[in-house]
């Protein structure tokens, strides 16, 4: 990279920056060399606006033969007007198609009552029975009840819940059954009591430990109160006490024991046979943008196959698509069959210096390049 220039400086990216960065173009150079046509797949880029990127970026490299010594200033501020006046207008279109595609489906369903195996979005508020807030479906709710992370915010935490009506392992016993009562886009208030949300206090989930054995497991460290604790068996506590040499640790959720208030209201379903595969990929932790990223592929035999982007083929995902498996087979077992995950590693160039240290800096490059992806999908 030439010092000194960011992705950040090319006139008219603005906020559009984290969108070409979680695609893989985290330079002004690889902006300046991307194809227009695939810029406009990613979201909110329209052509012009692509166009009007690529040709920024090379004018910061000085690779452009239009500007002029004397105009490029003028000409630049104009074009950079116009790209976020087109990023804008295909921000507002998307925003009024979505907005009309929930009016349809509004009118469709408002008022007819969820079916056992629907797919829908729930939107939440929950609180605990001293009132605190501690789940929310939007930024601006978050934000109110005091609880907003930037971090979780950018990983698209805020959002509405993806859950398969009367299947278990999407929300807890007492919402499961809550919901296989309610009616599309309605609102409703329940109290769910602890033996159907998270759980009675179970005293035999509470260890006592010395704290000479404490350190050996915890690293040679002192315990703190409050501090996570994962034992040999996997179990996950906190420490909630230390005392007379003892350290206590206690393996029961941090809600157990408690009654649960929530606000509730269905305002989605889900029947886009890709926007399920999508929603189970941000289920497993995936940002709903690069989500988007991945190709699906559903072949007649019913084998369902997955192209994993680059951003993500050095990351290890050896879980994430076991258990994405699995939830695809279980719950969308008359449409799915096999599932396979095609990772793309694309060939280097052939070298032309010296063999041996031509493909060593090849591979260095390389391999410094993702590991500013893994830092910025963080």
């Amino acid at each position: 990279m030439v010092l000194g220039m960011n992705l950040e400086d090319v006139k008219g990216v603005g906020k559009k920056q984290e969108v070409l960065i979680e695609a893989g173009i985290d330079t002004v150079e690889k902006l300046a060399n991307a194809n227009v046509d695939e810029l406009t797949k990613l979201k909110g880029i329209g052509k012009a606006t692509a166009e009007k990127f690529v040709s920024n970026a090379k004018d910061m490299l000085g690779d452009s033969n239009k500007a002029t010594s004397d105009g490029s200033t003028v000409e630049n501020d104009k074009i950079s007007a116009e790209v976020e006046a087109d990023a804008d207008a295909e921000e507002e279109k998307r925003i009024q198609e979505e907005a009309k595609k929930l009016e349809e489906k509004k009118k469709k369903f408002q008022g007819k009552k969820v079916e056992e195996g629907d797919f829908v979005l729930l939107k939440m508020t929950a609180r605990t029975q001293k009132g605190k807030v501690f789940r929310v479906s939007t930024e601006e709710d978050a934000r109110k009840a005091g609880i907003y992370e930037e971090e979780k915010g950018k990983q698209g935490y805020y959002t509405p819940e993806f859950i398969i009506v009367g299947k278990p392992g999407f929300v807890n016993e007492g919402l499961t059954d809550t919901i296989k009562e309610m009616n599309y886009f309605e609102k409703k208030s329940v109290r769910i009591p602890p033996t159907k949300a998270f759980g009675k206090r179970d005293p035999q989930k509470i260890e006592r430990i010395g704290i000479a054995k404490f350190r050996k497991l915890n690293e040679g460290k002192n315990p703190e109160y409050g501090q996570d604790f994962t034992n040999k068996k996997g179990q996950r506590g906190v420490v909630s006490n230390i005392m007379q040499g003892k350290v206590i640790i206690d393996y029961n959720h941090p809600l157990a024991g408690q009654s649960i208030d929530y606000n509730l209201e269905i305002v989605d379903k889900i029947e886009n046979f890709n926007e399920k595969i999508e929603y189970f990929l941000i289920s497993k932790g995936i940002p709903k943008e690069s989500a988007a990223e991945f190709i699906i592929n559903h072949a007649e035999d019913k084998t369902l196959e997955i192209t994993v982007p680059k951003m993500f083929l050095f990351q290890n995902l050896t879980y994430l698509k076991f258990g994405l498996a699995m939830d695809l087979q279980t719950h969308m077992s008359e449409d799915i069959g096999d599932v396979k995950f095609i990772e793309i590693y694309e060939k280097m160039s052939i070298p032309t210096a010296t063999p041996a240290e031509s493909v060593m800096e090849k591979v260095e490059a390389y391999n410094k390049e993702l590991d500013n992806e893994t830092e910025e999908n963080k």
